[in-house]
């Protein structure tokens, strides 16, 4: 009787159908499933999300792709039936435009097959914004996606994560730049480093320039990379912001003060100075007084044969001739050094000459009152 009704419920069984079916066991890499047939079918492992949630006993819809197979077991599909009943709803779910969540189940040719519950495509250009080169690294991972296009008569998805990236950066950025301030002081990384200064990103997708000239008050460099690398992590303060292009300029010598505007407090017209040559040029050399700020001994105020002999990094003194903080220049002078110098020497050597001098005359005097007073006694 047992195996009438069986066949009596077999023969209501058809290719194509979503029937209810009995987990009776759960292997490592499938699932036996009872659906009244003469034999239990098996369900591969991967079709399910986790077969650790499933419990023996419990009924699922499974689609019956074939009766028999050549051991006379029914062949099944819970993904498949999973799907079937999807696409009736499929744009009540997910209209064009909306985001879905997916498991990426594949990768194929052009890019990979994500389930939504129902199989959709992503091709490789709408994965990431920057394509990547391993697609193997998704499959597996649960991500949203923005849904492009449906085609009800193909059954077709086209599916895009990318410009859910893209959308929900132009997002963050719209809020960086409404929340953005000149004069802020924002940590960001060196994106890119050009002949006229360097990209920082601050926060995603937007990025700052920092201008040479606003690089260094005192640094001399040829180029912003003898000083910065991509990757580097850096702070900056924002001086100008342009909204309506998204761009803003920063500036990292504003993050201290500039040395420039006491320097003829600190080095006024007259004071000595001593420092290493750091170059040496046609029109003189610049010597290094203080940290980063240099000043000039132009060839008229050293003179050419007193330059020869002369290399970057000897020491030498020179005299304050001038200094601006406007022109964010020091003139400095050997010669004028020397002058002093000599003529400082000459008044001591005067001056030694003269109080030698009184000396001799007080001491003839001492010696003729001495033997007048003899003389007298």
């Amino acid at each position: 009787m047992q195996d009438l009704l069986a066949q009596s419920s077999f023969d209501k069984l058809k290719e194509g159908a979503i029937v209810p079916g009995t987990i009776t066991e759960v292997r490592q890499n499938e699932v036996v499933v009872d659906i009244g047939g003469k034999s239990e079918g098996v369900i591969p492992a991967n079709e399910f999300i986790d077969i650790g949630d499933l419990q023996i006993g419990s009924t699922i819809e499974v689609l019956v792709e074939k009766l028999e197979d050549r051991n006379g077991s029914p062949i099944l599909s819970f993904d498949k039936a999973e799907q079937k009943k999807n696409w009736d709803n499929i744009l009540t779910r997910f209209p064009e435009g909306s985001v879905a969540t997916g498991r990426v189940k594949a990768k194929v040719k052009g890019g990979l097959i994500i389930s939504i519950g129902v199989d959709a495509f992503m091709p490789a250009s709408h994965i990431d914004v920057q394509p990547p080169k391993n697609l193997d690294q998704y499959v597996g991972q649960t991500y949203d996606f923005k849904v492009l296009k449906i085609n009800l008569d193909r059954k077709n998805i086209v599916l895009s994560r990318r410009e859910l990236i893209e959308q929900q950066r132009a997002e963050k950025r719209r809020a960086l730049l409404d929340s953005i301030q000149p004069g802020q002081f924002r940590k960001g990384v060196v994106k890119n480093i050009t002949d006229f200064g360097i990209f920082i990103g601050i926060d995603e997708g937007i990025d700052g320039l920092v201008h040479i000239s606003d690089i260094s008050w005192t640094k001399r460099f040829k180029h912003p990379s003898e000083f910065y690398k991509k990757g580097q992590v850096v702070q900056a303060k924002v001086l100008y912001i342009d909204k309506e292009n998204e761009r803003f300029s920063l500036s990292i010598k504003d993050l201290a003060s500039n040395p420039w505007q006491t320097i003829d407090q600190r080095f006024p017209m007259g004071a000595i100075v001593s420092g290493p040559i750091t170059n040496i040029t046609d029109f003189g050399l610049f010597v290094e007084v203080e940290e980063g700020i240099e000043g000039l001994i132009h060839i008229s105020e050293l003179g050419r044969d007193k330059m020869a002999g002369l290399k970057a990094g000897d020491t030498i003194r020179a005299k304050v001739i001038h200094s601006s903080a406007t022109e964010r220049r020091i003139g400095l002078s050997v010669r004028k050094l020397e002058t002093d110098e000599e003529q400082t020497h000459y008044r001591d050597y005067l001056h030694s000459r003269t109080e030698a001098t009184t000396n001799i005359g007080d001491l003839i005097r001492e010696t003729m009152e001495e033997k007048q007073t003899k003389d007298n006694g």
